[in-house]
């Protein structure tokens, strides 16, 4: 039984009405925006939520819609839920398009679209797996929600508000990501160090990065320095590559380059930012350099692990602590470096902002956290992971390989309840999700939407006493 598929084929009756449906939810421009009238996230996505629910009470489904902000179809009776977390919310179409990016285009075997692959897609795929159990009155033993957010693009909190009104899932997945299963997501902690600006330091300006949770690729700062120091700079400079320098007046201009990279992943990129703090540190004293960025050049340096923080740490159940510089930032008398730290699901927050300050203070240098997202993790022996992953070997005849990551999903927002699964799979060429021409592949999309219904059934059908 574990390895045989039991209701996910019963989804291919119903193919020829999803893409007809998809289409007309990929012609719904539903870029969220927090500026309109039409609360919370304007218009369009107002109109892809009421489609998308009109269409659910179309096939016999019961809905809810908790002010625009996420809405529900569901199946079932009781208070135990089973959650399957979508949004009909997408980026920007953007430049470089040969199709309409609001138009479904079809191609060979491709659909072209916004949303095609994140995430109304999905969406619709959970939509009819709820309408092919309504159909075959399989009988559960929990109320079965698909849930539509409205939010996730902009990291809203869509799902925070329905969560609050409708209560959380006992199990669940979002297919929001990628196959296998995606049982860990590391905590994200994001924290400010800072110092008053110092008027004995030689920086005059810094700059380098736009966002803390990426690696900044360009660094640029204004230095007061004599000739001698130019020439040293000049000498410190010969044989690194990424590096460029001028003089004007007392005034040094240096600009360096380094390679981008997401933040969950730093070790990918190279942070121009630590590139140039590191090659000031070793021309100038640590009183012209300042508090923070000698903190910088001597506590963060070139690593991404947190070494020198103390903060060096990893599990088996989702790797390694990662630690970016996202923003460093010298003007206006303020100094400021936004570090995004991504923290193994074993680990405590409260350890690692203890660690920073300890740190920090003898550098006279203030530690302010920012944001933080608890880590999610749900045991890879729970029976949510065990029937998701046999409902993907029913439907591919392949093992579902169990990971981790430093990103964040909707998932985190369900309590350690719900798990990320699919909708690409391993062998899936890019989607180009969130650029121009994004597209599914209809093999692709059977595929997913069979193993859909038949993580669904299974949950479904589970007794009681396996939460």
């Amino acid at each position: 039984m574990k390895n045989q598929m039991l209701f996910g084929h019963k989804i291919d009756q119903y193919f020829d009405d999803m893409l007809a449906d998809l289409g007309a939810l990929v012609s719904i421009p539903s870029v969220c925006d927090t500026s309109s009238r039409q609360k919370p996230f304007g218009q369009p996505c107002r109109e892809a939520l009421d489609y998308i629910l009109n269409l659910a009470g179309r096939l016999g489904l019961t809905t809810a819609n908790v002010n625009y902000y996420a809405g529900e179809a569901s199946y079932g009776t009781g208070n135990s839920y089973i959650d399957i977390l979508t949004h009909v919310d997408v980026v920007p179409a953007g430049d470089g398009w040969n199709t309409d990016p609001y138009e479904m285009v079809k191609k060979g075997s491709f659909l072209y679209g916004r949303g095609t692959a994140d995430d109304k897609g999905a969406a619709i795929a959970s939509l009819y797996a709820l309408k092919a159990l309504k159909d075959a009155h399989v009988t559960g033993n929990y109320c079965l929600r698909t849930v539509f957010g409205c939010g996730e693009e902009i990291g809203s909190n869509d799902l925070d508000v329905y969560y609050r009104k409708r209560g959380y899932p006992v199990m669940g997945f979002t297919p929001d990501c990628s196959y296998g299963i995606c049982g860990s997501e590391k905590g994200i902690l994001c924290a400010d160090f800072s110092v008053p600006h110092s008027r004995c330091s030689v920086v005059k300006s810094f700059h380098a990065g736009l966002a803390v949770n990426a690696v900044p690729d360009r660094a640029h700062a204004e230095i007061f320095c004599s000739n001698i120091q130019y020439d040293k700079l000049k000498a410190a400079i010969q044989g690194n590559s990424g590096f460029s320098i001028r003089k004007e007046g007392d005034l040094a201009f240096l600009n360096t380059v380094g390679k981008a990279a997401h933040g969950a992943e730093p070790e990918l990129g190279e942070n121009a930012a630590s590139k140039l703090i590191h090659l000031l540190y070793e021309v100038f004293t640590r009183d012209e350099l300042g508090l923070l960025l000698t903190f910088a050049a001597e506590k963060i340096g070139l690593e991404y692990d947190g070494s020198s923080l103390g903060i060096r740490m990893a599990d088996k159940e989702s790797g390694p602590l990662t630690l970016n510089a996202g923003i460093v930032a010298v003007q206006d008398g303020t100094e400021l470096i936004s570090a995004d730290i991504r923290y193994p699901v074993t680990a405590s927050k409260e350890m690692i902002i203890n660690q920073l300050r300890q740190n920090a203070t003898a550098y006279q240098v203030t530690v302010t956290e920012i944001k933080h997202m608890a880590p999610l993790h749900i045991p890879a022996e729970s029976f949510m992971i065990s029937a998701m992953s046999d409902a993907y070997r029913a439907v591919t005849g392949e093992n579902c390989n169990i990971y981790s990551t430093g990103g964040g999903t909707y998932a985190r927002h369900a309590r350690n309840t719900v798990a990320a699964f699919g909708p690409v799979f391993p062998d899936e060429p890019p989607s180009n999700a969130h650029g121009p021409n994004e597209h599914i592949e209809l093999g692709h999309y059977l595929k997913h939407s069979r193993i859909c219904l038949e993580a669904m059934y299974r949950l479904f059908t589970a007794p009681i006493s396996v939460q």
